[in-house]
């Protein structure tokens, strides 16, 4: 595995309601939502202005078709106790500058990545404008074999023998909640990228809390 496994070859207040969410830990994280809200409300995402990304190099190829699933990753960077909306957004742009420097691709590959402080950021422009209209799917470069039908998330840190924080769990639930809901996809159809490409990714305990992410999701 690579330094930095943050995709492989690009190819092609008043009262409120509240949900109960178990993370990955086996703890009970309370999530608030409004009274009244839809089910599976859009997270916070910050997009790419706010991290200050680059603009891509050429257009975005947007897909005139929703995609079918959710592929899961993490960055294989370290497992910092950082957990800041600027360390976030450095994260955002350190993968960027990877991506279109030493891979030379047109942009970040991933759609939305998500920090160990539970920050939710835009990845690839476009991917949350794709997103909210439900409809339109931005052709991705985070899977081998699977950028056309993924929408790919990136979780930081290393997960091989370790779990996400309890904020990226929750942050996960309810960014991949929300694609489902978009997207009119099941939380079944929710991946790991070593079911797309022979790879570590998402790392071994990670991976083996998938089942555990796609009843969270639908529970939510």
């Amino acid at each position: 595995m690579s330094k930095y496994d943050w995709a492989p070859v690009e190819r092609s207040s008043a009262d409120c309601g509240c949900r109960h969410i178990h993370s990955a830990f086996g703890a009970t994280d309370t999530v608030f939502h409004p009274v009244g809200a839809a089910e599976a409300p859009q997270p916070m995402i910050h997009g790419t202005a706010s991290w200050e990304a680059r603009p891509p190099r050429q257009a975005i190829t947007l897909l005139n078709r929703r995609p079918t699933g959710i592929v899961i990753h993490h960055t294989a960077s370290a497992n910092v106790a950082d957990g800041s909306l600027s360390h976030a957004k450095q994260i955002a742009r350190n993968i960027q500058a990877f991506h279109m420097g030493q891979r030379d691709w047109n942009d970040t590959g991933q759609h939305f990545t998500i920090s160990r402080g539970g920050y939710v950021l835009e990845g690839r422009h476009r991917s949350l404008e794709a997103a909210r209209s439900g409809q339109r799917h931005v052709l991705g470069a985070h899977a081998e074999n699977c950028n056309t039908e993924f929408v790919g998330i990136e979780n930081e840190g290393t997960y091989i023998d370790r779990l996400p924080t309890t904020a990226q769990w929750t942050a996960l639930v309810q960014l991949c909640a929300w694609l489902c809901k978009q997207y009119s996809m099941t939380a079944d159809n929710i991946i790991g990228h070593r079911q797309c490409k022979s790879t570590e990714c998402p790392g071994e305990r990670f991976f083996g809390k998938l089942d555990r992410l796609r009843q969270d999701v639908s529970a939510l």
